[in-house]
């Protein structure tokens, strides 16, 4: 059963959601917001022919668990932010805002068990959901979904390096010079202030202060403290976070908690899909491969939603 919502409502930014619920409603159920990666994306995190979102929300909805999924504020207000000042644009304001609401949209609805509401972050969305908890979403558990706990500046160099070796020797050439001037230009953010990270573009339309702002809170500082419990899953193909950078350093960080559980699985990529290249192949417009988010995937994370 789904039910058109809208996320935000009455606020400068509303966006369209879809809230899905278990057919049996004798009883509150437990719920999860599910918050997307990096860029515009829409409330079923379409990446080419493939649909995670959807696919989560179908299959932890027939366990008996409601999913809240809704439209990036960028995907729909991007060209309007632009517009506006985007040099001052900050993951709270593109995310961390809109996660709060839909958080408290779930709690006040009187179908949902309020103390069970979770958080679900897929890629940047995991590194931010500490973060989205600490600032006011105060879930019951937390998904990081793909997530990482470097700098997103650090992630990007490392992917930059990753695509570089996969490219021919012409390309190279070229991307070799790029990445020199984006690794320059984020060496130069810590020492900016405020005001001159707001005037300095440094990935596409980026400016620095985006990741000055989130830099400075790291996920690091968060993942220290907190005590609720937490599920993190990683695809072992994942060539954007992977196991060695981002998975083991997940376990350093947390080791000797009871509260924290790491799910490992073969094969997968980071959409928690099979993965048929292993290399930025996968996304790209001519290979239009439509996949499903991996079963068991879907089944651990049901369970451990329903244990808690």
């Amino acid at each position: 059963m789904e039910e058109k919502v809208i996320v935000g409502k009455g606020t400068k930014y509303p966006l369209d959601g879809i809230l899905s619920l278990p057919e049996n409603l004798s009883k509150n159920v437990p719920a999860v917001v599910l918050i997307q990666g990096s860029g515009p994306s829409d409330k079923d995190e379409t990446i080419m022919a493939n649909k995670p979102f959807r696919d989560i929300a179908e299959y932890l909805t027939a366990k008996g668990i409601a999913v809240l999924r809704y439209d990036k504020r960028t995907f729909i207000y991007g060209k309007q932010m632009l517009k506006e000042d985007f040099g001052k644009m900050t993951v709270e304001l593109e995310t961390i805002e809109d996660a709060i609401l839909a958080a408290d949209m779930l709690k006040n609805d009187a179908r949902i068990n309020a103390d069970r509401v979770f958080i679900l972050g897929h890629s940047e969305g995991g590194m931010l959901a500490p973060r989205i908890d600490a600032e006011g979403g105060n879930f019951a558990g937390i998904i990081i979904f793909a997530g990482s706990p470097r700098s997103l500046t650090d992630i990007i160099l490392g992917q930059s390096d990753d695509i570089l070796a996969q490219l021919g020797k012409l390309l190279q050439k070229i991307a070799v010079k790029q990445i020199a001037g984006i690794k320059k230009k984020f060496e130069a953010i810590p020492d900016m202030t405020a005001e001159q990270a707001q005037k300095t573009k440094t990935v596409g339309k980026t400016y620095a202060w985006y990741f000055k702002e989130m830099n400075e809170h790291p996920a690091t500082g968060y993942l220290s403290v907190i005590r609720k419990p937490i599920l993190i899953l990683q695809g072992e193909k994942d060539f954007q976070v992977t196991v060695e950078k981002d998975f083991n350093l997940y376990k350093q960080i947390l080791a000797n908690k009871p509260n924290v559980e790491f799910k490992q699985y073969p094969g997968l990529n980071h959409l928690f899909m099979k993965s048929v290249y292993g290399t930025v192949k996968e996304y790209k417009k001519e290979y239009k491969i439509p996949a499903k988010v991996d079963i068991n995937v879907l089944s651990d994370m049901a369970q451990w939603i329903l244990s808690i």
